[in-house]
C-alpha cells in the first residue's frame, strides 16, 4: 500500500509541528526523531532541501501521493492567478478535506475512510472517491444510513461548520460548499511558494 500509514507523530517530529493536529506526544517530544535528535550541531538544510521539505509536508498534511500531487500542480499552474494559491485551493476542494473541514470526521484520515465506504453524498449522490474535486455550490453530506455512526456523531458533538466558506445544515447533517476560502483564511503553516520554486526547475 503506497499511502503512509506508519507513526503520525514521528512525522509531525520530522516537520518540526503538529500537521495532523493536537498531539500530546509530539508536545512531549517536539524535536526530530532519531537518535541525533536532540543534538545542537545540525547538518544545514540546501534551498532544495527545505523545498523538498515543504512539499513533503504539504504531501503528508492532505494525504496525497506524489503523482496525485503532481497532477494537482500542473492544474494549478494551468488556472488563473498565483499558481501557489491555486494548489491550496484545489487540495482545499477535495472531497476528504471538505468532510474534514466540515467536522464530519476528526482527522482527514478519518475522511478519507469514511468516503472511501460511501459514508458520503455529493449533490445527494453517493460518492467514494475522495480525491473528487467539489465544485462551489455543491452540497457535501451524510448518507442517511450512516448518520447514526459513532465517528460522525462525536465529531460533529465536537463543533461543525469552523470555517466561513461553508453552509452548514444541522439537520439534514448537510454542508454547502458556498465559496473559496481565501488564502489567509486557511489555518495550516504553508509556503507554497517554495513548492512553485520546486517544480519551476
Amino acid at each position: 500500500m503506497a499511502r503512509y500509514t506508519g507513526p503520525k507523530t514521528k512525522i509531525a517530529r520530522k516537520f518540526g509541528e503538529p500537521i495532523y493536529g493536537p498531539d500530546r506526544y509530539f508536545e512531549k517530544r517536539s524535536y526530530p526523531p532519531g537518535q541525533h535528535g536532540l543534538a545542537k550541531k545540525r547538518k544545514k538544510v540546501s534551498e532544495y532541501g527545505t523545498q523538498l521539505a515543504e512539499k513533503q509536508k504539504v504531501k503528508y498534511t492532505y494525504g496525497v501521493l506524489e503523482r496525485q500531487f503532481r497532477n494537482l500542480y500542473g492544474k494549478a499552474s494551468r488556472m488563473k492567478g498565483r499558481t501557489g494559491e491555486n494548489l491550496i485551493m484545489l487540495l482545499e476542494s477535495r472531497l476528504d478535506n471538505i468532510v474534514y473541514r466540515l467536522g464530519i470526521a476528526p482527522t482527514r484520515a478519518a475522511a478519507r475512510q469514511l468516503v472511501s465506504h460511501c459514508h458520503i453524498t455529493l449533490d445527494g449522490e453517493v460518492c467514494n472517491v475522495p480525491s473528487t474535486i467539489v465544485r462551489v455550490g455543491q452540497l457535501v453530506g451524510v448518507r442517511e444510513r450512516s448518520k447514526s455512526l459513532e465517528v460522525v456523531q462525536n465529531s460533529l458533538n465536537n463543533g461543525a461548520n469552523k470555517y466561513s466558506w461553508f453552509e452548514w445544515d444541522a439537520a439534514k447533517c448537510t454542508g454547502k460548499f458556498a465559496s473559496l476560502p481565501e488564502r489567509s483564511e486557511v489555518p495550516e503553516t504553508i509556503n507554497e511558494q517554495l513548492i512553485v520554486e520546486l517544480y519551476s526547475k
